[in-house]
């Protein structure tokens, strides 16, 4: 096979990749023609006395610019290329056959050509044969593409010519994320998602697939099902978003705490967007691992439990009590309210549970009276396991808000209220948890 100087080839190759244009800034704009707009326009406000100076280039803006180069692409995006091989020659050529490969730091594709995948094909004088080219990138750093058309000269020679395309893949995105434990064996993740390009894009689509132990709820919309982003989550260049997500284990994970311990992947956020020319990109991240839980011998849940209630009434929450320990427990329950001075409120509790095995649970419910007005923290609970002695006080319970015993359910007191006190409850506090990315 002979490989000589492409201008001495019987077959032109030509390669151009396909891709939108960009938006650029105008500089000084030039007429010559007395046709032209401005020109036109400035005769129009020559005489006019409150017309500004330069008026005719008021209404010049952005113009779009067509690619002057190989350009780069961004991770995600997909690469679309036009290949074009012309019988420049006034006779037929045989033989013609064309290889288009990608290479990568890591891999080589091959992209084929025609679809019917045919060996060799011949071109008559002035014939083209062309295609389109089309892979979605999926590696991050220097292309290149190669491309490849070999031939048969009139004398039977087999000839080769061959083009090299160099890009760069860029990262389009910086992901970050952080995960918190709540109670009740809940997860919150927090995903801040950075645009580190060149230009504006808006995400189209930010989802958290969650792996086969956990279920996700998106905290992203409102009850409504409205996007709690007023602008269509349009990043410009190195702005970020962040998004919210409240992971759960499954029941039957949630019920074996050492599968829930081992079950430490919660699924891949898959990021789609696109530019400001609809151009799309997709992403999705590797697994996402949370952090792990911080389980004792012994495990305290409310499962049940009023956010508000009004001073002197009765008020009974819902506990649940899990043996994490790898040996049997026998309960002894505990809340005794006469110890601690100042209480802001009052009952006592004092009774004693089945043995639980390793792994078992038990619900029991808990009551007290406020006596006191705002937010009053229900502790410590005193649990004591009688079979080793071992004693484990919960410091927090559960936190409760109490209010007048003439609070209504919409925020009002009745008038008497309002004039014997001088500051009412204005509104409820609200616990709001300030979050970080690292």
């Amino acid at each position: 096979m002979n490989a000589v100087d492409a201008d001495a080839h019987l077959l032109a190759l030509k390669v151009m990749r396909l891709t939108r244009p960009t938006l650029v800034g105008l500089g000084p704009i030039v007429t010559c023609e007395p046709k032209d707009l401005p020109q036109s326009f400035n005769r129009l406000v020559e005489f006019d006395g409150i017309a500004r100076t330069s008026a005719e280039a008021l209404g010049a803006g952005q113009t779009m610019l067509l690619p002057q180069s190989f350009g780069n692409i961004y991770l995600g995006e997909t690469f679309s290329s036009y290949i074009c091989v012309h019988n420049c020659t006034t006779h037929p050529v045989e033989g013609v056959s064309v290889k288009v490969d990608l290479q990568s730091n890591s891999s080589q594709i091959n992209l084929l050509m025609h679809e019917n995948k045919k060996s060799s094909v011949v071109l008559t004088a002035d014939e083209t044969l062309d295609d389109v080219i089309r892979y979605e990138v999926k590696e991050i750093g220097t292309h290149i593409l190669v491309c490849e058309v070999n031939y048969t000269s009139p004398a039977g020679f087999a000839q080769s010519l061959r083009k090299f395309f160099k890009f760069q893949v860029l990262k389009p995105l910086d992901v970050k994320t952080k995960f918190y434990n709540a109670e009740m064996d809940e997860i919150y993740l927090e995903a801040q998602i950075q645009n580190v390009t060149t230009g504006p894009f808006c995400l189209e689509k930010v989802e958290l697939d969650s792996s086969e132990q956990y279920t996700v709820t998106s905290l992203n919309t409102l009850p409504n099902g409205e996007s709690v982003f007023t602008s269509k989550n349009m990043l410009q260049p190195n702005n970020s978003c962040q998004f919210l997500y409240c992971i759960k284990p499954k029941a039957e994970i949630a019920k074996d705490i050492k599968t829930l311990r081992e079950a430490n992947n919660v699924g891949k956020l898959d990021i789609v967007w696109r530019s400001n020319f609809g151009e799309k990109g997709r992403l999705q991240t590797s697994q996402l691992q949370r952090l792990p839980f911080e389980y004792k011998d012994l495990r305290l849940e409310v499962i049940d439990a009023e956010n508000i209630v009004k001073i002197g009434t009765i008020f009974t929450f819902q506990c649940r009590v899990t043996n994490t320990a790898e040996h049997p427990m026998k309960l002894h329950v505990k809340l005794d309210t006469k110890v601690f001075p100042g209480c802001p409120y009052t009952g006592s509790a004092d009774f004693e549970l089945d043995t639980l095995q390793p792994g078992q649970l038990a619900e029991f419910p808990l009551t007290i009276c406020p006596s006191k007005l705002g937010l009053i923290k229900v502790s410590p609970l005193v649990i004591v396991d009688t079979l080793k002695n071992e004693q484990f006080i919960m410091t927090k319970v559960v936190e409760v808000f109490v209010v007048d015993a003439d609070y209504h359910q919409d925020g009002t007191f009745l008038l008497n209220k309002l004039i014997r006190y001088e500051n009412p409850i204005d509104s409820l506090m609200q616990k709001q948890v300030q979050l970080q990315v690292v």
